[in-house]
């Protein structure tokens, strides 16, 4: 039986949604072609459906995914995420100050930077002040804050207090997905907020991101990041979102993962 135009148009919201993270309702109204009324209508169907999550003037994916704890993700992508470190760390120069967020693949930037003479790191990282806690060379500094078990991150008023008081030259950030129109996503919502704050004293951003994680939109909380900014990934990211992404002016940095440091 032939599919009713309204259900095939809710199945395709519903495939944009979770390509592209959140999404606006003028956006849908402007690319369907029909009236807000009836996007509403959509929507308010696909939420009862539990398909999708509504957002104030928006959509997001229903999530399903379980977060997965730091020493999970470490064992995963391993050649790639230590290719991003090495790219990463020979981008802070000597004197300069770098802002490490949390999650594997920052992990392994502060990995690169074990030997580094010269430089500060600021991170909020737990695994980071862990790696960097006896580098000579490294001006540590510890954001503090609460602790998230799963992710060994620190967030809450008291991180970003400090953020909002301080400057970097370079900001490294991980995420949990990166849409195709320039967001990155997290499990938490303290997370995303951090990573705002963290956006706004930095002159240079960088978001690490192995392959899986490019187009992926796993969870609920996103961040839109103002342009410019530079995605560091390798060559398993789908071609397509990459091509997306360099056409909205983020450049694209493809590390070698089969290259040793």
């Amino acid at each position: 039986m032939k599919m009713r135009a309204s259900d095939v148009r809710r199945n395709e919201i519903v495939e944009l949604v979770r390509a592209e993270g959140t999404t606006r309702v003028e956006d849908l109204v402007r690319r369907f072609g029909v009236t807000e009324s009836t996007i509403r209508r959509d929507l308010a169907r696909l939420t009862s459906e539990d398909r999708i999550t509504r957002t104030f003037g928006g959509v997001m994916p229903a999530t399903r995914h379980i977060e997965a704890s730091l020493q999970q993700r470490l064992g995963e992508g391993h050649e790639a995420k230590a290719a991003i470190g090495r790219w990463a760390a020979g981008r802070i120069g000597a004197g300069e100050v770098a802002l490490l967020d949390s999650g594997s693949t920052v992990s392994a930037v502060a990995e690169a930077l074990i030997a580094a003479r010269d430089v500060t790191v600021c991170t909020a990282s737990l695994a980071v002040l862990n790696i960097l806690s006896n580098s000579a060379g490294v001006d540590l500094i510890n954001l503090g804050g609460r602790l998230r078990p799963l992710s060994q991150g620190f967030i809450g008023p008291l991180t970003e207090a400090a953020v909002e008081r301080m400057s970097c030259d370079r900001l490294f950030l991980g995420t949990d997905g990166v849409s195709a129109r320039g967001a990155i996503c997290e499990a938490d919502l303290g997370q995303i907020r951090l990573k705002e704050l963290m956006v706004r004293r930095a002159r240079h951003v960088y978001v690490l991101a192995h392959g899986p994680k490019i187009g992926a939109s796993p969870f609920n909380a996103w961040l839109p990041l103002p342009k410019p900014w530079t995605l560091v990934t390798d060559a398993s990211a789908p071609r397509d979102v990459l091509d997306a992404l360099r056409a909205d002016g983020v450049e694209i940095v493809v590390v070698d993962a089969s290259a040793t440091g």
